[in-house]
């Protein structure tokens, strides 16, 4: 075929006119022999020699910021129902926070149908998803934790379900109740509240759910912020490197039982388990192993993250 190539100037105007007929102006082959009166044999070697010459480079890329090639390998190397990588450049947590929402944001827009129930956990990455969303489905959204404050965040899970559902101009299923409280007894009275039955009552129902992901080595994680240093040691005795929406879970992705989890106002791990469609928005290299275990444990089926994140979860990385 080079050989062929090196022929002179005649032969490569030619190819490359073929080429561009064939994979710019979307002719058939039929169509491009007629024109230059070449058998459909002769037009097939020529798109060959194209191609093989490096005359012709296809690229399978997105003219954004989603990396598709990363998002692929990422999809296939763990199973991911959706593996959704943005190429970042500046790693600034509050820029990968920005970006990795509106990923999501658009992620959701395109899958959640008015079928669904969508759950929604607690994290500034998903208020950051909440700000960049600009349509949705006429979907129900759900409350999946009680609210849990930080100094740094003036929104909690209440306005993240509410100012989703109006997106969607679907209902809402939302409570007052704080995510941990001081003991179990309190926990189980606040769980028998009306509104907190209701809600809990819908998380059997929840098709598509958004998550973050805790890390607990090194520590990023609202949960471990928010309990005391005697408790963080209770529950790495235990083997946590991660939470998922207060669901405690080990390196090897199964659910931890601890006596804070009774403590918790929030969905189960059984039952965070059994929804169909579990994303995770991530970013921040901490936490990539508790990302890793996450998604071992089948508590999360799909990914939106940043292409350093999603290089350091590959097994290359």
């Amino acid at each position: 075929m080079a050989t062929e190539m090196t022929q002179g100037p005649a032969q490569l105007v030619l190819t490359a006119s073929v080429a561009r007929r064939y994979y710019l102006d979307g002719r058939s082959k039929v169509e491009i022999a007629d024109e230059f009166r070449l058998s459909r044999f002769k037009v097939a070697r020529l798109l060959e020699l194209a191609r093989t010459s490096g005359l012709v480079r296809i690229d399978i890329g997105y003219p954004g910021s989603i990396d598709v090639s990363l998002s692929g390998r990422l999809q296939d190397a763990y199973g991911l129902q959706h593996a959704i990588v943005v190429e970042t450049v500046d790693d600034h947590p509050t820029s990968l926070r920005t970006q990795v929402g509106r990923a999501a944001a658009e992620l959701l827009s395109e899958i959640v149908t008015a079928d669904d129930v969508l759950g929604l956990g607690w994290a500034r990455s998903l208020m950051a998803m909440r700000g960049a969303l600009t349509s949705l489905a006429a979907c129900s959204v759900v409350q999946l934790t009680g609210a849990l404050s930080r100094p740094d965040v003036d929104d909690s899970s209440i306005e993240l379900v509410r100012d989703v559902a109006r997106v969607a101009g679907g209902p809402a299923s939302y409570f007052y109740a704080p995510m941990i409280v001081p003991d179990a007894t309190t926990a189980t009275a606040l769980r028998r509240q009306p509104e907190v039955a209701r809600a809990i009552d819908r998380f059997a129902s929840v098709t598509k759910a958004v998550v973050g992901v805790g890390g607990w080595d090194p520590p990023a994680s609202t949960v471990h912020d928010a309990i005391s240093p005697t408790e963080r040691k209770a529950l790495r005795r235990l083997g946590v490197l991660a939470d998922v929406s207060g669901v405690f879970l080990d390196a090897d992705g199964t659910a931890v039982q601890a006596p804070l989890t009774e403590r918790i106002i929030g969905i189960r791990a059984a039952q965070l388990h059994r929804i169909p469609e579990v994303i995770a928005i991530a970013y921040g290299p901490e936490k990539a192993a508790a990302t890793r275990a996450a998604i071992r444990g089948g508590y999360v089926t799909g990914l939106v993250t940043h292409s350093s994140f999603a290089r350091s979860l590959l097994p290359e990385g």
